[in-house]
């Protein structure tokens, strides 16, 4: 039998730990926090998990593993303004009006960090922006160097930003007060350092929300620290994917042991990054999610860069880790997520009101169940093609669907892509007005045909958006421009 001693001693120790409990979680946030990483030109496929052979991945491997992976997640307009304006506000090109890169981010809607920021968050953004724009007297260059104001930050706070730069060894960046500053050495571990220090600065406080926007792996590709250049120095060795053609075998390979060395550079990041929240104590309330703005060609179909609507340009890595919610163990879901989605997903997952002018899905019951819904269709468009895919060198309009399994697209003539991705990983057979395929092609049309009804998108033609919006064309992006005989 206990002694009185004993068992009041026990009573004691219980009402401490009670107690000592009681007022920690009292002091804790009430919600996660919320750290949205994403690099620039990272396609998919790019991953040691998703059987990637040559790439350096292992902390972002580990943290898949833990995870939540979607093999299908779509960069629904694959460039970089248009997937951050759409990142930030649950929209699609054509009601935010970024369809076009370095053209400002003009909507009321309420953005992802303004619905945090009044819920109580605190809000940071390091790295690069690219929603600001410039007037039509200032440069490209001038405008992607020029600090972006207060009023347009959209709701984040903490600031540590350029509109854009790929100079990564001599990168620019201005701050709260507008106050111009260089990152140390590789710009990359430079965001990733100060990203850290808000890490260890706002855990155990209230709940925060940081983005950090990486450049890399975006070109110049051979500017990586030399450590990660000499892991690729035997670029030959290099696997080239089957539907590069066999003339720019070598030249791929080039382009990849740079591309792959900015990766691992990166991934390095990453995994400091993750020591830091685990060393905070937040790691179990944290969403960390990873994912890219779009992909890059590499020459697969004989193409470079991104705006296209093969895999290899719209499909990005995705990786979202909520401890709290399913601990450690790791699921893969196939389903398509695309970018309009991300913002409602997210707030979903932290209990807060999606603003009724998202027109993105909110997956967040779908992650709460460990629910894979194959059964969707992500839209893609590119409204007007420009830059490094202008018309002059072959760019065009288009409309489109990736599945789990398929992707359908018209151009502005009709019936333009059609693969399946299951039997043809590589979309080397299109399969569009094959009699064989009638039925899945009006199937997919018909899908198509709904999502555009949807989003009031009557498919005209780029010039029509542009004159919409009053938008003047970059440099030999007019469809007026001397055309070039084929696509660089």
């Amino acid at each position: 039998m206990k002694s009185k001693a004993y068992t009041l001693t026990c009573l004691t120790a219980t009402l401490s730990t009670f107690f000592l409990f009681f007022f920690s979680c009292e002091d804790r946030p009430s919600r996660p926090n919320l750290i949205f990483v994403f690099a620039d030109e990272w396609r998919a496929e790019a991953m040691g998990y998703m059987g990637n052979k040559d790439v350096r991945t292992p902390n972002l491997d580990k943290l898949a593993s833990e995870g939540i992976v979607f093999r299908t997640a779509v960069s629904g307009s694959p460039v970089c303004s248009p997937y951050r304006a759409s990142l930030l506000t649950g929209q699609y090109p054509l009601t935010h009006g970024i369809f076009y890169n370095d053209k400002p981010l003009n909507t009321s809607a309420p953005t992802i960090a303004e619905v945090f920021k009044a819920s109580g968050y605190a809000t940071g953004y390091i790295g690069k922006w690219h929603i600001n724009g410039h007037d039509k007297n200032t440069s490209s260059v001038t405008g992607r160097r020029s600090p972006v104001p207060k009023s347009r930050r959209r709701g984040f706070d903490f600031w540590k930003v350029c509109e854009c730069t790929h100079d990564y060894n001599n990168s620019i960046y201005f701050n709260e007060d507008d106050e111009r500053h260089l990152w140390d050495g590789y710009d990359a571990i430079a965001q990733t350092r100060e990203a850290q220090e808000y890490i260890k600065t706002h855990s155990g406080k209230k709940p925060f929300i940081l983005f950090l926007s990486w450049g890399p792996p975006h070109d110049p590709y051979h500017t990586a620290p030399k450590e990660y250049e000499e892991i690729y120095k035997d670029y030959k060795k290099l696997s080239v994917r089957p539907n590069v053609p066999d003339s720019l075998n070598e030249v791929t390979q080039k382009k990849m042991a740079g591309y792959y060395a900015h990766i691992a550079a990166l991934d390095d990041c990453m995994g400091d990054l993750i020591q830091t929240i685990k060393e905070s104590g937040i790691e179990g309330e944290t969403i960390l999610v990873f994912t890219s703005d779009h992909g890059e060609m590499l020459h697969s179909h004989g193409m470079t860069k991104k705006q296209k609507p093969w895999d290899e340009s719209i499909l990005v890595p995705f990786i979202l880790r909520y401890p709290a919610l399913h601990g450690k163990n790791g699921s893969t879901f196939t389903m398509p997520i695309n970018t309009p989605d991300l913002m409602p997903t997210l707030l979903g997952l932290c209990d807060l009101d999606i603003p009724e002018t998202v027109e993105g899905e909110d997956f967040s019951k779908n992650i709460r169940e460990n629910k894979d819904d194959t059964g969707r269709a992500a839209l893609i468009q590119l409204p007007v093609p420009f830059h490094q895919w202008n018309y002059r060198i072959g760019g065009k309009e288009y409309r489109g669907i990736r599945t789990s399994r398929y992707t359908y697209v018209r151009d502005i003539q009709g019936p333009w892509l059609l693969y399946d991705n299951l039997n043809d990983p590589y979309q080397k057979e299109n399969l569009v007005n094959k009699p064989e395929q009638s039925d899945l092609q009006r199937q997919l049309e018909n899908i198509l045909t709904e999502k555009l009804a949807e989003r009031n998108d009557q498919f005209l033609p780029g010039p029509d958006y542009m004159e919409k919006w009053d938008y003047e064309w970059d440099k030999d992006d007019s469809p007026d421009a001397e055309r070039l005989p084929q696509l660089n």
